[in-house]
């Protein structure tokens, strides 16, 4: 093994009550990428934040090339040489690529004024040495999730970063845009860097790391070579449990139709989009990136109107663009961006669990906290929501107990229809189980569920039905029994029959 470049040794942390990290360590060697894995609570964003240099240990100590690194702040870390790349990176979006590179250290000339030309050559420099095509003068306003993570890579090279952290990076990339962060990655492990590769994706960590450390509930579970692992030994560590049945698909009676859509069209995003969701079932909505399919979902709800077709629930006609009427009819959406679009973050547990039943929650036109904490806290204990107290932020909570809020806060409307845009993304393997037995349960219990997802395990192991779209259109409607990775995949590329 390479000598070590960051040591953590028996590092703790807590907030209040709450043990974050308990004597966790880790060792990351220069010339290697390093994997975390863990259950969404694990302590895994709080060790990222300790090296960031966001939070201090409690205990332990952290060192770097044996030396103790004691961070105040993350410019110290930056300086240090640790540079962490987040899921969702945080440009400024008026400036251009050059100019964040460089954000506070720009090059100067004659009478400190800026070198703007230096600026776009070094930029154009660092891009070259990763082996990718961004105009340094671009705006980062409009860059895709991918490219605004390799700026973020570029400035880490242009620090002379030798420890660099990956925190679950590919959660919104594509295939294409994967392979592509995955060379980069490994261009800069064989230049010398030590990578610290944090992702649920267990088909990634195995390709792209030489070894694996497992945490759980804030510490330290194990650290091994790859080699010496497989995927039910890093999902048992991880869950201190066998995960034996991540698809609980229970059999079902399928019902009368619940959910038609017909004819549905919008203008630039997708057309003629006609299918049936019966009570009981659980209908898949398959697809590459950009094929309509999250569109179609906020045209049913309402969100969005739609300029040809119509949504009927149990035979009646919803109205275009209204989503309150969707709701009195019975229709639920988790969406695909919990965080924008599926929670308040700033306010408590309680109240984002109870937002969408306030005016049934409140006596005489006023929502007592009372009521409020009882409505949640039903849900909460149903879903095994794992908070300090249903007064804290939303913000507070992991990436799953998050998930699991914005499903409480849907299923507490006792919905006929559930519309469920990636309900696993992001979230652990444990988590993952928890959602995906909570959907067949309530496909038993007669709700139409229809599910969008890009994980081809999911759509296969929990589907009664797989349909399948591509470039606005559906292409195929392929029943359980005969829906493969192959056949799905024919269809999202536009090479079966509708």
């Amino acid at each position: 093994m390479s000598a070590s470049l960051l040591t953590l040794d028996g590092v703790s942390k807590s907030f209040g009550a709450v043990a974050a990290l308990r004597d966790v360590r880790l060792e990351l060697a220069g010339g290697q990428v390093h994997g975390l894995v863990g259950e969404n609570g694990a302590g895994k964003s709080t060790l990222v934040k300790i090296l960031a240099g966001v939070h201090a240990p409690d205990a332990g100590t952290v060192t770097l090339d044996g030396q103790p690194l004691r961070l105040s702040g993350p410019a110290e870390a930056r300086a240090a040489g640790i540079a962490v790349i987040y899921q969702e990176p945080t440009l400024f979006p008026d400036l251009s690529v050059a100019e964040n590179i460089f954000m506070g250290r720009q090059p100067l000339r004659g009478l400190r004024r800026i070198d703007t030309a230096k600026m776009r050559t070094d930029a154009g420099e660092l891009f070259a040495r990763l082996g990718v095509h961004l105009d340094p003068d671009r705006p980062a306003r409009g860059l895709s999730i991918a490219d605004q993570q390799l700026v973020e890579i570029a400035k880490a090279i242009s620090l002379d970063a030798r420890v660099l952290v990956m925190d679950e990076p590919t959660a919104a990339l594509s295939g294409v845009e994967v392979e592509r962060l995955f060379a980069v990655t490994r261009a800069l492990r064989d230049a010398g860097a030590a990578v610290l590769f944090i992702s649920h994706r267990f088909d990634e960590v195995f390709a792209l790391c030489q070894r694996i450390t497992v945490m759980r509930d804030g510490r330290w579970v194990s650290t091994d070579p790859v080699d010496a692992l497989t995927v039910d030994v890093v999902v048992r560590r991880m869950v201190g449990r066998e995960v034996s049945a991540m698809y609980p698909k229970q059999d079902t009676t399928v019902g009368a139709p619940r959910l038609q859509v017909r004819g549905l069209s919008r203008d630039g995003a997708f057309a003629d989009v006609g299918f049936t969701v019966h009570s009981g079932e659980i209908v898949a909505l398959a697809g590459l990136v950009g094929a309509g399919r999250s569109e179609v979902c906020r045209a049913i709800f309402g969100i969005d109107r739609y300029d040809a077709g119509e949504v009927l629930v149990d035979g009646v006609r919803l109205s275009n663009g209204d989503t309150a009427a969707a709701i009195k009819a019975g229709v639920a959406l988790v969406p695909e961006d919990r965080r924008q679009q599926g929670l308040v973050m700033e306010l408590s547990v309680q109240r984002n669990a109870t937002l969408p039943r306030r005016w049934e929650l409140a006596r005489g036109g006023l929502l007592l906290g009372a009521s409020e904490r009882r409505a949640a806290a039903a849900w909460a204990q149903r879903l095994q929501v794992k908070a300090g107290r249903l007064t804290d932020a939303v913000s507070t909570l992991s990436g799953g107990n998050q998930q699991k809020v914005v499903l409480a806060k849907w299923l507490a409307t006792k919905p006929r229809v559930l519309i469920v845009d990636e309900p696993t993304r992001g979230i652990d393997v444990g988590t993952k189980a928890e959602v995906h037995r909570l959907l067949s349960q309530l496909a038993a219990e007669g709700v139409a569920v229809l599910m969008v997802s890009s994980e081809l395990p999911e759509v296969l192991g929990m589907a009664d039905r797989v349909l399948v779209m591509h470039e606005g259109r559906l292409t195929a409607d392929i029943p359980r029994q005969r829906a493969t990775e192959e056949s799905v995949m024919h269809a999202a590329t536009g090479q079966a029959d509708a």
